[in-house]
């Protein structure tokens, strides 16, 4: 045997290894109860004691409810047991303790706790426990919705669940004169997937929101209905019976980039009559990539993989360190679009427990006119000057803003998939 086919067989018993290792800690994932006791433990570091308020955070936004960055930023268990810490997490981040939540952090309903918490609520005069209180106030845009040529839509909840987050953004936004409005009646900050595609003739196309890794009863109530969405806000547009989420359709003029998890959500559909109708209600050419594996990439989205430069060019995360079969399976899609690419910077950030968290993705910028604004991240290994050195290279003349995002991103998700754009005002 020789050397090169010896050190073939280790890669791939490596490989493999890697593979059954990394099934092996998805397994091994420990529930919340049993990270409860750890946040309780007086051996706990308090660096962990915050990771694990983030992962909390993360599970408490399925059920509309969230923990809030300061919280999580002052904590300190300070010896207190595993009762005190929920209470005190529910009293002060105004978290209704329903019997779903208790069990879910604790492993048993405390009714008495429960009770107590409602009348409390309803003394204060605050007869809808089910929304956390927000004590800072709403933005306002500055510039008008008219006077805009754009207008970014951002669910009322960001700015109800990550005050401080939403208020930087807006704050750009106001800087700049991009006028933004909210969205009533959502069940999560990612409107990017749950609202209208916009054609390039102006036509708003309403797909059909049941993404395949919602469709389990526990994330029924983080599914916004589109239908009442739109009504509430006074949308009027065109439904569409296809499945498919905003977040997956990247366009640029009479271009639409989308993954083929397209084919897995629409399974009654043939592949080409499938992409003949979404060229025909999105006035676009559909160009077809590889999504990622569920178990790397739940969503399936092409706003998280690249973005269009112009109609000839697309950034893509840096290809080089990329899985050989998704790197040759991504170049081979785009040749045949005619598209050519430019490597974007990107980096693997770690955090136990929490593997659907978009730190690391700064492709996932906002867009809006003449305004990007990009995530910079600040934590160990990042890339964030690569990043920013290379939109202005590419970008020289457009304004470039950077954003601490990093709430939102341990959630799953970044700019594009928390902002909803639309031309033209008012709403056809």
């Amino acid at each position: 045997m020789n050397i090169e086919s010896s050190l073939s067989i280790v890669a791939s018993l490596l490989a493999i290894g890697g593979a059954v290792w990394g099934g092996y800690k998805l397994v091994k994932s420990k529930p919340l109860t049993t990270l409860m006791t750890e946040l309780a433990d007086k051996n706990t570091s308090v660096r962990r004691q915050q990771n694990i308020l983030s992962l909390f955070n993360k599970r408490l936004f399925l059920f509309n409810q969230s923990i809030s960055s300061d919280y999580i930023k002052n904590f300190h268990s300070n010896g207190r047991s595993k009762l005190t810490i929920f209470y005190d997490i529910c009293n002060e981040n105004n978290i209704e303790p329903t019997p779903e939540i208790c069990k879910l952090l604790i492993g048993s309903d405390e009714k008495k706790f429960r009770n107590e918490w409602i009348a409390n609520h309803l003394k204060k005069g605050n007869n809808s426990h089910s929304e956390p209180i927000s004590t800072n106030p709403t933005p306002t845009s500055a510039t008008k919705l008219e006077q805009g040529e754009q207008v970014v839509y951002l669910s009322e909840l960001l700015a109800s669940h990550y005050p401080e987050t939403c208020k930087r953004l807006t704050d750009i936004l106001n800087k700049h004169n991009i006028p933004f409005a909210f969205l009533e009646g959502t069940k999560d900050i990612w409107c990017r997937d749950y609202m209208p595609v916009q054609t390039p003739s102006g036509k708003l196309i309403q797909f059909k929101y049941e993404p395949s890794y919602l469709k389990e009863p526990q994330y029924a109530e983080s599914r916004s209905d589109v239908r009442y969405v739109c009504e509430v806000n006074d949308i009027h547009p065109i439904f569409s019976d296809i499945n498919l989420d905003g977040g997956n359709v990247v366009m640029h003029g009479n271009k639409a980039i989308i993954t083929d998890r397209i084919f897995s959500e629409n399974p009654n559909w043939e592949k080409d009559k499938l992409v003949d109708e979404l060229s025909k209600i999105l006035e676009c050419e559909i160009i077809i990539i590889p999504a990622y594996k569920p178990d790397y990439d739940f969503t399936g989205h092409a706003d998280g993989m690249m973005r269009f430069i112009d109609s000839n060019t697309v950034f893509v995360n840096d290809l080089d360190q990329d899985l050989k079969y998704m790197k040759e399976a991504i170049i081979k899609a785009l040749d045949k679009a005619n598209l050519k690419y430019i490597n974007f910077p990107w980096f693997e950030h770690k955090i136990k427990g929490n593997n659907d968290h978009a730190i690391g993705i700064y492709i996932n910028y906002l867009e809006v006119g003449n305004l990007i604004i990009i995530p910079i991240f600040g934590v160990d290994g990042n890339k964030d000057t690569e990043a920013l050195a290379k939109l202005k290279e590419v970008f020289p003349n457009k304004i470039i803003e950077t954003i601490d995002y990093n709430d939102v991103a341990l959630q799953g998700g970044l700019l594009n998939c928390s902002t909803w754009i639309v031309r033209k005002f008012p709403l056809p």
